[in-house]
């Protein structure tokens, strides 16, 4: 029967078939027929009796349908769609098959993944180069690892989400089966597309996207450990000062000692007009506990700093980490101890300093502890090396001081960078002018010595008068920084005369020596050298006498030689009272007893003590004799104002400031030895009633002149009742009232 003549035939309305809620609702929306179930034509009864061989599919994944779709399933016409349908289900159940090799691949992959582990775990790391290769091949197989795992798993996955496309392509074609007949297929198609769509993000996707997020923070975390370990390192070499100094234009310090925090406090004051400096101190010691113990020093950076390194001056490289080449002034500390041998290890810093392949841009001044070794270091060195000998600068500085008591304070302020010390420049405008010109041209200066540049560069102090300045000459001055003068205009200066003889006489003296030091045969060489004949060197101290004789033989002390001193031993020590009633107090020129009478004034005044006691007498020699101690911590300074001592020399600060005045330029080095030595010219204190009259009204331009009529140099003077020198004063061409109890600093040739 037709499907028209079904349509015809009244008793035919059970032959109609009606789908299901479902497919109804999604065919309702048709314009054709909106809200109503659309009719579908099936294949009559007579029809199925005609296909009894045709049984439908037994398949899971097939939907449901009437027996009159099945009958339209079995026609004929629908070969190739039932072909390719089997031909789809064949290639499930071929895929179906692969996956059991896909789960051996990951039970594979689980086991090497555990097998790495365990290697992992029994790696022993033994440096930190060792530790990041391990690292890296372990990263590099844990990543491999994931990368295939990850593709097994997403293959595994993909061939999962394929079956289940297959499925659903399918059900779509059994769908299209049943509805071949409607007009509106390609609707019905694309709803089963947008409710099939979803499927596409399963858990397979989602587990791949975790495993390889897991294996991203794995090898992250790998990484985040190789990067904390390098930077843990290079945190533990800074700390423990083992990284390179990328500064340049510094001062470096080789070594440690006693002399660190004045050297250091020198170079302060030297940089502050330029806003700071950089000073790297290098020695072999911890940088932790050397950057702590600097921190304790009592002064202000003032803008400098000070970078510590640990390392060996005697090894190339450990130079080379403190751009040793790099540097403007490089300072040679000596050790404490022996002399010889840290003269010997100073000795082998200069070897090292020299064999820089970069070469040195800066001068070497190097501290030597004996005289002897002087010549040794300087012939190594060449022309790159300045000496300080410590014990022989401060052994001359005892002696000046003892013979002019107040001589301590005035080489102090010289020495430091806090009032006034040396400088050198050349001034074009000056060329021409006579010496004697050149003195009262500088208003905040006081010209001391002229470099003359046609005698190889030779610093002359105190030139005479007629001395001409000439082209490439340049000035010595003491001044309170080098930017702080400059030359002006010739004043009108009155010379005068001399008030008196200028005749000093050169009387003999008597001097206790308390103590032993190493060079003691060089200070006895020099106070030999500036006593007059007949004076008397009293050695006081626990050395026995036999013995001296050899130690001052040993050291080269000749004493058939000896012509202006004699020598007188006494053994005891100078700590123990007894000891000390032993010997004449009041017999040296700096101890005299005090009559009976001012005795007794001097008891009342300070307490009642027995006439001839020794604690009297220790007040009574006090009052009249010039007392001179060295000292070694600057900070005990504080405690001698309260005592009755002259005056004290600060052993230490007074190197750490030629060290430092040096360093900062080595040209000063020829000034000071000159003024350290036994010949050429000196600082001495000279009364003011050998330049004036008591009373006289005179500016300190007019004293400088007046006391060139003996060749000599007026750089301060000390007020009768004042406690300290002015050095470089101001104001000089302002007249002022003198007294004869004043006394006058010059530079002058030693008699």
């Amino acid at each position: 029967m037709s499907l028209d003549s079904a349509e015809a035939s009244p008793s035919s309305s059970r032959d109609w078939f009606f789908p299901s809620p479902s497919f109804i609702h999604s065919t309702s929306n048709s314009p054709q027929s909106p809200n109503y179930p659309r009719k579908f034509s099936t294949i009559p009864r007579h029809s199925r009796s005609s296909h009894t061989d045709w049984k439908p599919p037994k398949t899971s994944t097939f939907r449901s349908v009437s027996s009159y779709g099945s009958a339209a399933y079995g026609d004929p016409k629908y070969g190739r769609v039932r072909r390719r349908i089997e031909l789809r289900r064949r290639e499930k159940m071929a895929k179906q098959e692969k996956e059991d090799p896909v789960l051996e691949q990951k039970r594979d992959v689980s086991k090497a993944v555990s097998g790495v582990k365990t290697a992992i775990g029994e790696m022993g790391i033994r440096d930190f180069g060792q530790r990041v290769k391990i690292r890296w091949q372990m990263a590099s197989y844990i990543a491999i690892l994931i990368t295939a795992f990850g593709s097994f798993v997403h293959k595994n996955f993909s061939l999962h989400n394929q079956v289940i496309d297959l499925q659903d392509q399918i059900s779509t074609m059994n769908i299209r089966l049943q509805a071949c007949n409607t007009s509106d297929t390609f609707d019905t198609i694309s709803i089963l597309q947008e409710g099939n769509h979803a499927n596409s993000e399963g858990m397979g996707p989602r587990l791949v996207s975790v495993s390889i997020s897991f294996g991203g923070m794995l090898i992250f975390a790998m990484m985040l450990g190789l990067v904390s370990d390098a930077i843990s390192e290079k945190l533990d070499s800074l700390r423990k000062g083992r990284s390179e100094v990328v500064e340049q234009n510094h001062t470096l310090i080789l070594g440690w000692s006693d002399k660190l925090g004045s050297l250091l406090n020198q170079l302060v004051i030297a940089n502050e007009s330029l806003g700071g400096g950089i000073v790297v101190v290098m020695a072999e010691r911890d940088k932790e506990e050397m950057e702590l113990d600097i921190a304790k020093m009592e002064f202000d950076f003032r803008g400098t700093s000070v970078i510590c390194r640990s390392g060996s001056p005697l090894i190339l490289a450990d130079l080379k980490k403190v751009s040793v080449s790099k540097a403007r002034a490089i300072v040679v500390l000596a050790d404490d101890g022996n002399a010889d041998q840290s003269d010997a290890r100073a000795l082998r810093t200069v070897l090292s300093l020299t064999g820089v392949k970069e070469g040195l841009r800066g001068h070497i001044v190097v501290e030597l502890s004996d005289l002897d070794n002087e010549v040794l270091v300087k012939l190594v060195g060449g022309e790159l090396v300045e000496t300080v000998v410590a014990h022989d600068v401060i052994g001359r500085l005892m002696i000046q001081c003892a013979r002019q008591p107040g001589l301590a304070q005035i080489w102090e302020d010289i020495l430091g960078f806090e009032n006034c010390e040396f400088y050198i420049k050349r001034w074009p405008q000056l060329d021409g002018m006579q010496f004697e010109d050149v003195l009262i041209s500088f208003p905040d200066a006081i010209p001391c010595g002229v470099k003359v540049a046609s005698r190889g560069g030779k610093i002359i102090l105190n030139p005479e008068d007629s001395y001409v300045l000439q082209e490439g000459d340049e000035v010595l001055v003491i001044a309170e920084d080098d930017d702080t003068y400059a030359p002006g205009a010739l004043p009108m200066v009155w010379r005068g005369s001399l008030a008196g003889d200028f005749i000093v006489p050169k009387l003999t003296e008597k001097i206790l020596l308390c103590g032993w030091r190493r060079d003691m045969e060089d200070m006895i060489m020099v106070l030999d050298a500036f006593l007059a004949p007949g004076s008397e060197l009293w050695m006081f101290n626990e050395v026995v006498e036999s013995e001296r004789e050899r130690k001052l033989i040993d050291g080269g002390l000749d004493l058939s030689r000896l012509v202006n001193i004699t020598l007188v031993h006494r053994e005891g020590n100078a700590v123990i009272r007894r000891h000390l009633e032993s010997l004449p107090l009041e017999s040296f020129d700096s101890a005299k007893r005090l009559p009976y009478r001012e005795a007794m004034v001097t008891r009342g005044q300070r307490g009642s003590f027995s006439r001839g006691s020794w604690i009297g007498e220790m007040q009574q020699a006090s009052d009249r004799s010039v007392i001179i101690s060295e000292i070694l911590d600057p900070r005990t300074k504080n405690l001698l104002s309260m005592s009755k001592i002259s005056d004290y020399v600060l052993s230490n600060e007074l190197v750490s400031m030629a060290l430092a005045m040096v360093a900062e330029d080595r040209q000063i080095n020829d000034v000071l030895e000159e003024l350290f030595a036994e010949e050429g010219n000196e600082l001495h204190i000279r009364l003011a009633e050998l330049y004036l009259h008591e009373g006289e009204e005179m500016s300190f331009y007019e004293i400088i002149l007046r006391a060139r009529q003996k060749r000599e140099i007026v750089i301060g003077y000390r007020l009768e009742n004042a406690e300290r020198a002015v050095i470089n004063p101001p104001n000089k061409n302002e007249r002022r009232r003198w007294s004869v109890k004043d006394v006058f600093v010059v530079i002058t040739e030693k008699v």
